[in-house]
């Protein structure tokens, strides 16, 4: 992140605005101190939150961008999340489940696409899920898993599946990172996806009725590694 420019785009969205700093911390309940120090760049004791909260109240979004290597972060975080499809994908096929990979929509305008959209015939159960190797933002993961909920009755009918009932599932891989993030929105998350670990199971078992969970999975391991993006990484040798 670029603390000079950040700070310096700040400070042009509030003149643009007509406010003064003390108007701008008014606003986000900070002190004019803290503004200060900010738009001039000075924000590596700053926490995220508060930037992003600055922001908001400019009528901007704060972002963080990691770059690694050219393109060899998209790379590393593309292979963490087709490993964690795979390993869905795979578990939900040895109990019974079909399930289409990437199921792309375009209903009434609506454009996208679902992580994996599966099937369990006997029940007519569809269930939306959303696969993540790192923990997303928690509103727009809510916000989009709720919209593929509402459209996935016509997904499924679009592709000839029966559709009684539809449950949703977040899965996210796992690390000690990703659990602490989870539990800073505890409230959130468990209004939105109240259903864990072996309940979770039992219901994709023996799907009855609607559910929606959050299910911890840990990334794959491949040639004696464990590939893990979040959180602490540990290279482990290969058994003999």
């Amino acid at each position: 992140m670029d603390s000079l420019r950040l700070g310096r785009a700040y400070r042009a969205l509030r003149i643009r605005r007509r406010w003064r700093q003390q108007d701008l911390a008014d606003v986000v309940g900070l002190s004019r101190q803290l503004i200060t120090k900010v738009e001039s760049g000075r924000i590596d004791d700053v926490q995220l939150g508060t930037l992003r909260r600055i922001g908001e109240a400019l009528g901007a979004s704060t972002e963080v961008a990691v770059r690694w290597r050219g393109e060899g972060l998209d790379r590393l975080l593309d292979a963490a999340h087709a490993g964690l499809v795979e390993e869905v994908v795979d578990r939900l096929q040895r109990i019974g489940w079909e399930t289409i990979v990437e199921a792309s929509y375009a209903i009434r305008g609506e454009r996208g696409s679902i992580d994996l959209l599966s099937l369990h015939r006997q029940t007519a159960t569809v269930l939306v899920i959303e696969v993540k190797s790192v923990v997303p933002d928690s509103q727009a993961t809510i916000h989009s898993t709720d919209r593929k909920v509402r459209l996935a009755p016509e997904v499924a009918r679009e592709r000839g599946w029966p559709c009684r009932l539809v449950g949703r599932l977040l899965v996210v891989g796992e690390s000690t990172t990703a659990r602490r993030r989870v539990e800073l929105l505890d409230a959130t998350y468990r209004s939105a996806f109240p259903a864990r670990g072996r309940s979770v199971g039992a219901w994709l078992r023996a799907p009855s009725g609607s559910m929606s969970g959050l299910l911890f999975l840990p990334f794959a391991t491949r040639g004696g590694t464990t590939n893990r993006v979040t959180g602490r990484q540990r290279v482990r040798k290969a058994s003999r």
